[in-house]
């Protein structure tokens, strides 16, 4: 059985964090927690459960997910974030996994409860995600807070049978509060990236991301949820667009603005 490392990065997480290492206990061999300095139970309850724990200020979820890489004792690592937890079926599918690594990724669906319910169409369904990896080859990258896994010099992955259960939003309005500073936080991101705002995505983006969410992925047949995801989801993509476009031009007006002031 080869050795395995679970990662969670941590802020305030005292709800969350228990439920989740408690199912990272039969396949993980290490659990480590890095903290932003929880001002509440956090850290205590991941260290009662067993979890090694650091803390750092938070530097952005990228980038403490790349910092909690380099402090894993094995090459192999599964991360989850603190308000997620393995399903049976996936744990078992992990521990068969173990026995020999043959794949140097592994992806996984993630199920997430939107509001005390199991959403399993629309746009959160199989929302596929690699979080089982060598971290010899790995790296985080992408626009905070939508971080992803890029593996270097990786073609084939294997895909595991169960879920990440993922508690997303227990109300609507939790939904709409996230969704707010989500936007915030990718169009700044996409400005640090240097990324041009294409203005037709105003428009675009969050009509095809409700057609294809509540019709063409079945989110109608969840009824009320799949309503409320697929609309606060386009919500979210015309409110990221836009405030890239409006940090964009703040941006050019400010440069411009400077430029005379240094010629006059």
């Amino acid at each position: 059985m080869e050795k395995l490392t679970a990662l969670i990065i941590t802020y305030n997480e005292e709800k969350n964090i228990g439920r989740c290492i408690d199912s990272l206990l039969p396949v993980a061999d290490e659990i480590v927690v890095l903290d932003s300095f929880s001002t509440d139970n956090t850290v205590a309850i991941a260290k009662e459960k067993g979890a090694v724990v650091y803390q750092q200020a938070f530097a952005g979820y990228k980038q403490q997910k790349n910092a909690v890489l380099a402090m894993a004792a094995n090459d192999y690592v599964l991360s989850l974030d603190a308000d997620e937890m393995l399903s049976e079926e996936l744990a078992a599918s992990i521990l068969t996994a173990k026995r020999q690594f043959s794949h140097k990724a592994y992806t996984m669906n993630r199920c997430n409860v939107y509001c005390g319910r199991y959403i399993r169409r629309g746009l959160w369904y199989p929302d596929r995600k690699l979080r089982l990896f060598d971290k010899r080859l790995a790296r985080w990258v992408g626009y905070n807070p939508h971080d992803r896994v890029e593996m270097s010099g990786v073609s084939a992955m294997q895909h595991l049978r169960g879920d990440i259960i993922h508690f997303a939003f227990d109300t609507v309005a939790m939904h709409i509060q996230k969704n707010d500073k989500t936007a915030s936080l990718v169009a700044a991101s996409m400005m640090e990236a240097g990324v041009k705002p294409q203005p037709y995505k105003i428009i675009i983006n969050p009509l095809w991301s409700f057609v294809n969410g509540y019709f063409l992925r079945l989110g109608f047949l969840d009824g009320y949820h799949g309503l409320m995801i697929a609309w606060y989801t386009a919500g979210q993509s015309y409110r990221k667009h836009s405030r890239h476009r409006r940090l964009y031009k703040q941006s050019n007006s400010m440069q411009i603005a400077l430029q005379t002031k240094q010629t006059s």
